[in-house]
């Protein structure tokens, strides 16, 4: 199987390596980037399963799941973290989280669209839906940026510090996906 790499015009989406362990802990550490995250802060040991399984998965046969180091265009450096899991009918869902130094930028935005690049481009899927905390407006507003469309609440969907917590989801279809100029998807199946 080839190696997943994205680029966008400013960010690539590359596949997870051993040495993105102490970046990714900056981020999934961190309580503030990990605020509306379905988890609480994670451990060094709990990022370095995260890394071991995120290399793991990209070996698999069928690949199911495609985790990915989020990098500056043009620079190895972790800067953030995008999952993309298969379902059955041709379906996946997708998650992000980027450090909090590149909040506000419009980061996550491409790296939805990086995301739904992989999913309908590469893997041929018909829809795409992300899970957000209903607290999260940036969350918010990143995904109806990035053409999805808000669906619906999942009541107590998550159990995280300490109580149950709703998730508003978003979809995006095939149909409704225009990739942006600069996208350049290199990936295989």
């Amino acid at each position: 199987m080839n190696p997943v790499r994205l680029s966008g015009s400013r960010l690539t989406l590359r596949e997870v390596e051993s040495d993105d362990q102490s970046a990714l802990l900056a981020i999934y550490g961190d309580p503030e980037a990990t605020r509306h995250l379905s988890f609480e802060p994670r451990t060094v040991e709990q990022v370095q399963a995260i890394v071991d399984r995120s290399i793991a998965s990209a070996s698999e046969t069928p690949r199911t799941e495609y985790c990915l180091a989020v990098t500056h265009r043009g620079d190895h450096r972790l800067v953030g973290y995008a999952r993309l899991a298969t379902e059955p009918q041709q379906a996946a869902t997708i998650g992000f989280a980027l450090h909090p130094a590149e909040w506000g930028r419009g980061l996550g935005v491409e790296t939805v669209h990086l995301l739904c690049a992989l999913g309908f481009d590469v893997l041929g899927l018909h829809r795409i839906w992300a899970a957000r905390s209903p607290l999260n407006e940036a969350s918010a507003r990143t995904l109806l940026r990035a053409g999805m469309t808000e669906d619906g609440r999942i009541r107590d969907h998550v159990f995280v510090r300490g109580a149950w917590r709703d998730s508003i989801t978003h979809s995006i279809l095939e149909h409704e996906w225009t990739p942006p100029d600069g996208l350049r998807a290199g990936a295989s199946r």
